[in-house]
C-alpha cells in the first residue's frame, strides 16, 4: 500500500513539476523570464517554452500597438485664449526589459506617456493661434497680406496646419521617450478634438449667431437692391419697347392712311361722277335711318340720284 501512495505522490510532484516548467507564449505577447528578479530570457516567438520550475517568474507584455488615451486638458493658445485639447497615442513595447525597469506595467505606461504627450502639446498649442489648430490657414494675397471679405472679416482656408503640429508634437515626443530610455517606441499622436471650455461656449454661439445675423443681413439688403434695380431695369425696358411699339404703330397707321388717303384720289381722278353717288348714298343712309325730320328742296342737289340716272355730258 505505501509504495502505492508514493508512486502516486511522485507522479503527482512530476505533474506539478512539469506545468510548471512549461509555459505558452501567445502570438501577441513578449517573455522575459526572471529567476529571483534577474532577467535570465526574452522571448518574442509563439510556442511551448521550458523554464526552471518553481525558481523562474514568467512575465508577460503585449507586443501588439497600444493605444493612450490622453485626458482632456485646457490649453491656452498664442492668443491667450483655451482650448480643450482631447489627445491620444499609439505606442510599441521595443524592450520589455526597460520597459520592465522604467514603467513595470501598461497602467503606469500610459500615465506616464499621456503627461508626456499632453506637455509637448501644451507647448506646441501655445505657439498657434485656434485657427491653427483646428486646421485653417489665412487667405494671403500676393503681397503677402491676409485678404479680408468686404465686412473686414479675415478670410481662411482649410489646410494641414494640425498635421504640421502633430508632426512636431510626434517628434517631440520620440525623442524624450528616447532621452529617457522607457522600451518603447512612439507610432503616432493625434488630436481628437479641440473645443472651446463649456462655460465660454454659450458666448461664443452667441457671437457666432450675431455675425452670421449681420452677414444675412447684408445679403438681404444686397438682394434687396439688386431686386430694385432688376425691376427700375424691366420698367425702363416695358417703357422703352412700348414707346418703340408705339411709334412704329403710329409709322405704320400713318403709312396706311397715306395709302388709303392716295387710293381714295387716284379713285377720285378716275371717276368723280361714282363718288359723288357713293357719298349720296351715305348721305342717304344716315338721313333715312334716323327719327330726324329734314325739309329739303325737290331741286336739291342730294336729290338728283333719286330722280334718275346722272350722266355727264
Amino acid at each position: 500500500m505505501k509504495p502505492l501512495i508514493l508512486l502516486i505522490i511522485i507522479v503527482a510532484a512530476g505533474i506539478i513539476g512539469l506545468s510548471s516548467a512549461l509555459y505558452v507564449v501567445d502570438e501577441t505577447e513578449q517573455v522575459i523570464i526572471l529567476r529571483f528578479g534577474e532577467v535570465q530570457d526574452i522571448k518574442r516567438d509563439p510556442g511551448l517554452n521550458i523554464k526552471a520550475p518553481f525558481i523562474d517568474v514568467v512575465v508577460r507584455f503585449d507586443k501588439r500597438i497600444l493605444r493612450i488615451d490622453a485626458p482632456p486638458v485646457a490649453m491656452p493658445d498664442i492668443e491667450k485664449e483655451n482650448l480643450v485639447v482631447d489627445s491620444y497615442a499609439r505606442y510599441r513595447i521595443t524592450d520589455p526589459v526597460k520597459f520592465r525597469k522604467t514603467l513595470r506595467t501598461e497602467t503606469n505606461a500610459r500615465s506616464r506617456l499621456a503627461d508626456i504627450v499632453t506637455s509637448s502639446l501644451r507647448t506646441e498649442v501655445a505657439r498657434r493661434d485656434r485657427i491653427e489648430i483646428i486646421g485653417a490657414a489665412p487667405v494671403l494675397s500676393a503681397a503677402g497680406n491676409q485678404v479680408v471679405d468686404t465686412e473686414g472679416i479675415p478670410l481662411y482656408v482649410g489646410t494641414e496646419t494640425r498635421n504640421e503640429i502633430l508632426q512636431v508634437v510626434l517628434a517631440d515626443v520620440r525623442q524624450q521617450v528616447t532621452e529617457q530610455d522607457l522600451g518603447i517606441e512612439i507610432s503616432d499622436v493625434r488630436i481628437k478634438r479641440a473645443d472651446f471650455p463649456d462655460e465660454v461656449t454659450p458666448s461664443i454661439y452667441t457671437r457666432m449667431r450675431a455675425e452670421r445675423n449681420r452677414i444675412a443681413s447684408r445679403f438681404r439688403a444686397e438682394g434687396d437692391e439688386k431686386e430694385l434695380k432688376i425691376k427700375a431695369d424691366a420698367d425702363k425696358q416695358a417703357t422703352i419697347i412700348k414707346a418703340e411699339a408705339q411709334k412704329t404703330s403710329n409709322e405704320i397707321r400713318g403709312e396706311g392712311e397715306a395709302e388709303a388717303i392716295k387710293i381714295l384720289a387716284e379713285s377720285l381722278n378716275k371717276d368723280p361722277d361714282f363718288f359723288s353717288f357713293r357719298k349720296s348714298l351715305e348721305a342717304y343712309k344716315n338721313i333715312f335711318s334716323s327719327d330726324t325730320t329734314v325739309v329739303l328742296s325737290a331741286e336739291s342737289d342730294i336729290f338728283k340720284f333719286l330722280e334718275g340716272p346722272y350722266t355727264t355730258k
